[in-house]
């Protein structure tokens, strides 16, 4: 999808189409919370003028243009695909509804937002933008003051301003044909159709949607698909014999029916994943906590203000257990002719699993390799926040590398988690709890918890798992010999 997409004025009329724009996330859709501009209103350049809910935050979109607001494409509530009008403006003294004969200069502004937001390539007879470039390098602003998440450096690359094929080109024989858009490339990937069997139709042999509908038609022998796949306008939907407030299966009548959307939607795509690519193995063992406990007493009677929580310790000790036992600090990526590698990254940004209002989230601490036990706590606490406020940005919620999530605050024990994809692992840590324990060769009372492991057995056997483990519950057990070699 192209970062940003915003329809210039055609000859012959004034209107300028501001288009949902990418966000910076991958995302195909947003719902609309609210407008922040009524049709008439005069706008400016940079001006919030929407907030939209995607599956990560909720955003404020500006404005690329300055003029007066002609029309609103949806109303608060409504479901926009990326790429659809959002906003119409006309350039203020045009009258509404008018045809001029020509088109008003860009303001300094303008010019300087298009040049920002020229990242996406479209080729021509097509209303489609071509595939972008792979995440890794970068997009460019997606919105003014709204940076492309990216790697912990600021170096930016930017995309060839065209990359069109000619009318008379076609596809090196061979070659893997190029599709016009991700979207058509998982459409053809989750029907099980490989990039050589497909024959595309578009300039230079591009595959566009049609071909790979057709294609899917073709192999299950029903007729060919039209239109958008969210269109769902023109589907006919057979009648229930049962009753349309009846479900089929149980017979049981439907009390409500809840779209499958946002955080929920991501949640569900994401962890389906997960257990559909990812070769899971779980270990988990009980950790003997007191000596923590007694340490972030003693800490908290001198200096109550300035005390991280129990979490921020175990945060330290994962992040000292990552560096002994980096396999678990990777990710396993597959290129489209489907080779694999691992990446392992020189550093860990540490992702806390937080349970919101929207649905389950993972703001990560970025290099939290890096912090303190007391700067850790201070940035779970912010991201916590910021993140139940629905304010994080997409970077704090999707460049994560390792998971540590504390279910405790439940009031249970254990899970068998399932993993962030792509990431490699994640620890969850149980409720503590006074439990018998031997001490010394005597029972005594202790304030035990669970550690639980689940990591993806690609990238390490049981050695360095079961390693990893036992060096966070020994650092648990003994915190005051680790801390002093931190």
């Amino acid at each position: 999808m192209s970062a940003m997409t915003t329809s210039a004025p055609a000859p012959g009329t004034a209107l300028q189409v501001f288009n949902l724009p990418d966000l910076g996330e991958g995302l195909t859709e947003a719902e609309l919370v609210n407008w922040l501009v009524a049709e008439g209103d005069v706008v400016v350049v940079d001006q919030t003028i929407a907030e939209v809910e995607t599956a990560k935050s909720v955003v404020e979109v500006p404005s690329p243009f300055a003029g007066v607001v002609e029309k609103l494409h949806g109303r608060a509530g409504e479901t926009i695909d990326v790429g659809k009008p959002l906003i119409s403006v006309r350039p203020a003294g045009a009258p509404s509804g008018a045809e001029p004969t020509g088109e008003a200069p860009p303001t300094d502004a303008e010019e300087t937002y298009r040049e920002e937001e020229r990242a996406g390539i479209t080729p021509p007879e097509s209303s489609e933008p071509v595939e972008a470039p792979a995440a890794d390098e970068g997009s460019g602003n997606v919105l003014i003051g709204y940076g492309t998440p990216g790697g912990l450096t600021s170096g930016r690359r930017r995309r060839p301003k065209q990359q069109t094929a000619a009318p008379s080109e076609t596809a090196p024989t061979g070659a893997a044909p190029l599709f016009i858009s991700p979207l058509v490339r998982k459409l053809a990937r989750d029907a099980g159709l490989a990039p050589a069997d497909l024959t595309g139709s578009g300039t230079g042999g591009l595959v566009l949607r049609k071909d790979v509908q057709q294609a899917i038609s073709r192999a299950t022998g029903s007729a060919t698909i039209t239109g958008s796949p969210t269109d769902n306008s023109s589907e006919s939907v057979a009648p229930d014999p049962v009753g349309a407030d009846t479900d089929r299966k149980s017979g049981l009548e439907i009390a409500a029916r809840t779209p499958l959307k946002g955080v929920r939607k991501t949640v569900a795509d994401t962890m389906a994943r997960s257990r559909r690519e990812i070769p899971e193995a779980t270990v988990w063992v009980d950790v003997d906590a007191t000596a923590l406990m007694d340490l972030r007493a003693s800490l908290k009677a001198t200096n109550p203000d300035q005390t991280p929580g129990l979490l921020a310790f175990v945060a330290r000790f994962v992040t000292a257990g990552l560096a002994k036992y980096p396999d678990l600090n990777t990710r396993i990526v597959t290129d489209d002719e489907g080779r694999q590698e691992i990446l392992s990254f020189d550093g860990v940004n540490l992702g806390i699993a937080a349970q919101t209002d929207r649905g389950l989230m993972v703001p990560c601490v970025r290099r939290a390799d890096t912090l303190s036990a007391r700067g850790l706590d201070a940035e779970i606490r912010r991201l916590t926040a910021v993140v139940r406020d629905g304010k994080a940005t997409p970077a704090e919620l999707t460049s994560g590398t390792f998971t540590l999530n504390n279910y405790g605050v439940f009031g249970v024990d254990g899970s068998a988690a399932i993993i962030n994809h792509p990431e490699a692992a994640i620890l969850g840590i149980g409720r503590i709890i006074d439990r018998p324990w031997v001490v010394g060769g005597a029972l005594a009372v202790r304030k035990i918890t669970e550690l639980t492991l689940t990591f993806d057995h690609r990238v390490c056997d049981g050695g360095v798992a079961g390693g990893f483990l036992r060096y966070v519950a020994d650092a648990i057990e003994n915190p005051g010999t680790v801390l002093a070699d931190l």
